[in-house]
């Protein structure tokens, strides 16, 4: 029964409808994820006092306080998901032996919490990570935010409203780059209206009915300056994705903040669960992209 509820709810991710081929292949990962256990060498930590205030945090063999760190946030519609969703098989394990440290946050859901509370949680563990950076092995001026899904909304959302980063005792300039995998939502009123066909109430339950709400948790309605330093937004073939990707994209650049857009293949609700998931395999597509980008940035 659990399986059957969290299938339904993955397949309600994308606001597409899925093929036989896209359930066949959900049923195939809910199978096998079950016994997936967590990479190796992690430490959990709180940052906050809610017990969904808390992060893994992962360090490479040979940390140092030169050492660089990609804060990861996953996704789950703003109401389900946990920090394990970033392991995958092989991503904190590839993004270790490229010498970075990974840290994977939980953060409070909703209905309980709002989307604003969970983008002052993002914010609230990046500023952890840069307090507690020496402790840690970190170079707290070396740091990524990467999200997928909703948690690509979010990554977004804290590297364009200065506010979040400005409560947590930051500036976003702080942030040396964003990468979103497979997000939607940058543009809330227009991806409600046009493009949330199975995810409609799941929207409306995290966003609400008042467009200036709306507009204020919109990355797109955010993006003018000051941004984070630079945006890598990966998506897969879905439309909404895609609108919203490149909609976002245009906005950072007209701001003069260097976004880049790749395409990656893989289409609807397969496409969308495997950037995440294969993200870190050394045939994947988008692992080079990332890793080109990194290297740039870091």
């Amino acid at each position: 029964m659990i399986r059957r509820v969290a299938g339904l709810f993955l397949l309600a991710l994308l606001a597409v409808a899925p093929t036989a081929a896209d359930a066949q292949w959900l049923r195939e990962r809910l199978a096998a994820r079950g016994g997936e256990p967590s990479a190796p060498g992690m430490t959990e930590y709180a940052y906050g006092k809610d017990p969904l205030q808390k992060l893994d945090f992962w360090a490479p063999a040979r940390a140092s306080a030169a050492t660089p760190v990609i804060v990861f946030v996953h996704g789950g519609g703003w109401k389900r998901g946990d920090k394990r969703d970033a392991t995958g098989a092989d991503k904190v394990t590839h993004y270790l032996g490229q010498g970075y440290a990974v840290a994977s946050i939980n953060y409070r859901l909703v209905p309980a919490a709002t989307v604003e509370n969970q983008a002052s949680d993002v914010a609230s563990a990046v500023a952890w990570l840069r307090a507690n950076a020496t402790r840690l092995g970190i170079d707290a001026r070396r740091m990524v935010l990467m999200g997928h899904s909703a948690g690509a909304h979010l990554v977004a959302l804290v590297g364009t409203d200065p506010s979040y980063a400005r409560a947590a005792g930051f500036a976003l300039d702080d942030i040396r780059g964003v990468i979103a995998l497979d997000g939607a939502a940058y543009d809330v009123p227009a991806q409600i209206s046009d493009g949330a066909r199975i995810m409609h109430s799941t929207y409306l339950q995290a966003f609400g009915s008042d467009p200036a709400r709306q507009l204020r948790l919109s990355p797109a309605a955010q993006a003018a300056a000051p941004n984070a330093a630079a945006f890598l937004l990966l998506h897969v073939d879905r439309d909404d994705g895609t609108r919203q990707t490149e909609a976002l994209a245009a906005k950072l650049r007209a701001a003069g903040t260097p976004a880049q857009v790749r395409a990656i293949p893989g289409r609807g609700l397969v496409g969308h669960m495997e950037i995440n998931r294969n993200l870190g395999r050394s045939d994947y597509p988008a692992t080079a992209i990332v890793d080109d980008w990194l290297r740039t940035r870091l």
